[in-house]
């Protein structure tokens, strides 16, 4: 595709013409293509159909877990969840199947009853929060609950933007956390080098409450290449900032997302202080289905074994995606994209002031995306010009079908924009 920037007025109209045609040629279609969240496909779920014929319910320890109890997790599941994580398995909680609720439990705790003798935050004339963007509109909903002020910090090839973080960080007592995906990050894909994670951890916070909500959603949803994060526990110790840290997992992108387990991970100062609240929240988590998940999962090495039947499905639909880009843009700069190792989304930038207009068309011609702005807190997107892209859940014909709309739509809106 040449680059619209070289046509003349007369030739950009002569195209809009063009491309309107093949516009309405879709509206006449009534299509209902759906790639607005990052759902597993039913392929992908298919994988895990054997796990609903395990019928285990005693644990390793003779334990029927078909009762009471155990409210921190079962002894298989924090062991297998550490093996996989490198995380010491006394410092892990096991809870339901939404790492958002674990989130929001963690948040409000920290809100209504503060941390280990510090203020609740609730008492505070003002809560920051330091949000990475574009980002996960799910978190920035949790902030934007409890009206904490979010702080956008731009996204950098190395993860976030450390000099900014920094900077902040040790001048304001009421920024009182972050809240990130480290490794192949929603939308981006940007995955935290070691540099970064170690700067998250020996930073200097003039609150000595900071919390790093450190969501790795993704920890091994690789498509591409498989990346290892550095181990944020192993900087933290080294600077004896281990309390500043709650790490969250789930298996709902690797089993079933509604039959998922996740989990919350702690310093031993964290998990007691989490323990002492949740014990009064409740008597525990679903027993039965951690046991399930393990036995079903086996071991760290079976588990990225079967991560790559993941990767199998996955791969061809980003394949779409990246490939359908490149042809209709590679010489024609109004759309900019990222190229993800791994998890779950391609994060788009059309020119300034067209996401919106973009989505809006999409959705008339029957193609559903992720609302612009929706990648910003309060889905504010400043530029309007960020998309989430989200391949996983149509099938292979849908995709192309929808990125083929996408296409059109960029274009037309792109033409509009140069001829007003």
């Amino acid at each position: 595709m040449i680059d619209f920037n070289t046509l003349s007025k007369e030739e950009l109209i002569n195209l809009k013409q063009d491309l309107q045609k093949q516009y309405d040629g879709y509206l006449s279609l009534k299509l209902d293509l759906n790639m607005s969240r990052g759902k597993p496909c039913k392929e992908q779920l298919d994988l895990s159909n054997d796990m609903l014929n395990i019928k285990d319910y005693i644990s390793s320890d003779n334990i029927d877990l078909r009762n009471y109890g155990i409210l921190d997790g079962i002894k298989e599941a924090k062991d297998f969840f550490g093996s996989l994580l490198d995380i010491a398995s006394k410092n892990i909680i096991i809870g339901g199947n939404s790492t958002l609720n674990m989130i929001y439990d963690a948040i409000s705790r920290l809100y209504i009853f503060g941390y280990n003798g510090y203020t609740p935050w609730h008492k505070l004339d003002k809560v920051k929060f330091l949000c990475p963007v574009p980002g996960y509109d799910r978190h920035f909903d949790i902030l934007e609950k409890f009206n904490f002020e979010m702080i956008n910090i731009p996204i950098t090839k190395d993860g976030i933007d450390m000099d900014m973080v920094e900077a902040l960080c040790k001048e304001d007592e009421s920024i009182k956390g972050i809240i990130c995906v480290p490794l192949y990050s929603n939308p981006t894909g940007t995955c935290y080098s070691d540099e970064t994670i170690k700067r998250l951890a020996k930073m200097e916070t003039k609150a000595k409450d900071f919390k790093i909500f450190y969501d790795n959603a993704y920890a091994i949803h690789y498509v591409y290449e498989k990346i290892n994060l550095y181990n944020i526990f192993d900087a933290c110790k080294k600077y004896n900032t281990e309390d500043r840290i709650y790490y969250f997992f789930s298996t709902s992108k690797i089993n079933f997302p509604g039959g998922g387990i996740s989990l919350l991970a702690g310093s031993d100062n964290t998990i007691k202080d989490t323990l002492k609240h949740l014990s009064i929240q409740t008597i525990g988590y679903d027993k039965i289905n951690q046991l399930r998940t393990v036995k079903f999962l086996k071991d760290k090495e079976n588990t990225l074994k079967f991560m790559d039947k993941h990767a199998n499905i996955l791969k061809p639909k980003f394949d779409i995606v990246l490939n359908t880009l490149k042809e209709n843009f590679k010489d024609n700069p109004i759309l900019k994209w990222e190229e993800p190792k791994g998890g779950y989304f391609v994060s788009v930038n059309t020119e300034n002031g067209l996401a919106k207009k973009v989505v809006s068309m999409c959705k008339e011609l029957g193609v559903i995306l992720t609302d612009a702005g929706s990648t910003y807190p309060k889905k504010l997107d400043p530029n309007d010009s960020n998309i989430r892209l989200a391949p996983s859940f149509p099938s292979i014909e849908e995709l192309k079908k929808a990125m083929d709309i996408f296409c059109l739509c960029v274009k037309i809106a792109t033409i509009d924009k140069m001829l007003a």
